[in-house]
């Protein structure tokens, strides 16, 4: 009796026969196989829950638009951020370790941030999320949340009126400002 080929759907079966052009795919897109390599493994991390529920028609076409989506939004923030750190030959940056007052004032800033996110509506919140930390275009988002893009544009639009209105507030006015150089001398 012939043994029957490992059924399409099947997640480990997915695994072992993409894998490896997978990832000569991204690092052709990447320029870069350790990239590569990370984009393949968040893919696949996307992809298990709808392969493991057998909801997805072509599941080898999923994991592929899927990691491409994300190798393109890894080369938007490469765009955004060219450098990584360390990238620069140490002789030739100026020191890059931000004194106390910084450290302190930037953590300062990143907890109002996260406050200021937290207390958004859920879907502004979503929807921003999606836009600024996933890169995400209106489109994809609507299609992701099943929202229509104006409805998309309106929430996000929304969000950033309400963090820039929740960080404005949260901002020292010029006298607590005064006030706290005139203690500190």
């Amino acid at each position: 009796m012939p043994e029957q080929p490992p059924s399409p759907r099947d997640f480990a079966s997915l695994y072992r026969r993409t894998v490896a052009p997978l990832r000569r795919h991204l690092a052709r897109i990447l320029g870069n196989p350790t990239e590569a390599q990370d984009i393949a493994h968040d893919a696949y991390l996307r992809v298990y829950p709808v392969v493991e529920k057998n909801s997805a028609e072509k599941p080898e076409a999923l994991l592929y638009t899927t990691a491409r989506r994300l190798a393109f939004n890894r080369l938007k923030r490469r765009r955004i951020a060219p450098f990584a750190p360390g990238q620069l030959e140490p002789e030739l940056t100026a020191s890059s370790a931000p004194g106390v007052v910084q450290q302190v004032m930037a953590r300062q800033e990143l907890q109002q941030l996260e406050q200021a996110i937290a207390q958004l509506p859920e879907g502004c919140r979503a929807v921003l999320l999606l836009r600024k930390i996933e890169l995400l275009s209106h489109q994809e988002i609507a299609d992701r949340l099943g929202l229509a893009i104006s409805t998309v544009e309106k929430q996000h639009a929304r969000a950033l009126r309400l963090l820039r209105a929740s960080l404005a507030d949260q901002r020292p006015s010029p006298a607590e400002l005064t006030l706290n150089s005139e203690v500190k001398s």
